[in-house]
């Protein structure tokens, strides 16, 4: 199984106000693994951080960040699959 050390960095870059974002918030809670959420309407430098992921520099939130893995929006099912192929592999 993956160290910690090894582990990706997880990002969520959302809002408080928005039901995707908390559906998400609650979703990365349920796994245990390590994420720093970052709001992108209460702190500049987090909605700059999100318009550089993004050639049309838009605040396209909730966006999810593994490591190098950009995921806009995700279904539940590929967000799955993403951290099973990047994070949760033994």
């Amino acid at each position: 199984m993956n160290t910690k050390e090894s582990i990706p960095s997880i990002k969520l870059y959302g809002a408080k106000r928005c039901h995707k974002t908390q559906f998400y918030l609650s979703f990365l809670n349920e796994t245990g693994l390590p994420y720093d959420f970052l709001d992108v309407e209460i702190n500049k430098d987090h909605a700059e951080e999100l318009r550089g992921l993004y050639l049309n520099r838009k605040l396209n939130f909730p966006t999810l960040t593994i490591g190098s893995k950009k995921l806009s929006n995700p279904r539940k099912e590929d967000l799955e699959k993403w951290l099973n192929k990047l994070i949760l592999k033994d």
